[in-house]
C-alpha cells in the first residue's frame, strides 16, 4: 500500500488538469486587485452598500483616507472588472460587478 501512495505523490500532472494560461493570468489580476487592505475594505463597503452602489463623497470619511488614495484604489478595482464607475452629476458612484468575483469563488471552491 505505501508504494502506491509514493506512486500517486509522485505521478506528474497531465496537461488537462492544468489550469489555461490565460484563464491564470485572468485571475491573478483579480486577485492581485484584491490584495490589498484599503481595497478589500472598499469592496466590502460597496457590496453592503443599497443596491452594491455607493457615492465616492462618502468613502473617504468611512475609510479615513484622502481623496486621491481613494482614487486610486477605485481606479485598480474598477480596471480589475470588480467595480463598475457611474458618473452622476457631480459624484462617482460604483457598483459591485458580483459576476467578476464568481470567477475567483469558482476558482477557490474547486481547489480548496
Amino acid at each position: 500500500m505505501n508504494r502506491d501512495l509514493a506512486t500517486i505523490e509522485c505521478a506528474a500532472a497531465e496537461p488537462g488538469q492544468l489550469m489555461p494560461a490565460t484563464d491564470a493570468e485572468a485571475l491573478a489580476g483579480l486577485l492581485k486587485a484584491l490584495a490589498d487592505p484599503v481595497r478589500l475594505r472598499l469592496l466590502r463597503l460597496v457590496a453592503d452598500s443599497p443596491d452594491t452602489t455607493a457615492c465616492a463623497c462618502h468613502l473617504p470619511t468611512a475609510l479615513g483616507i484622502s481623496q486621491p488614495t481613494l482614487s486610486h484604489h477605485l481606479r485598480k478595482l474598477v480596471d480589475a472588472g470588480l467595480l463598475v464607475r457611474e458618473q452622476r452629476g457631480r459624484w462617482a458612484h460604483y457598483r459591485l460587478r458580483a459576476e467578476t468575483l464568481g470567477s475567483v469563488r469558482a476558482y477557490l471552491d474547486a481547489c480548496c
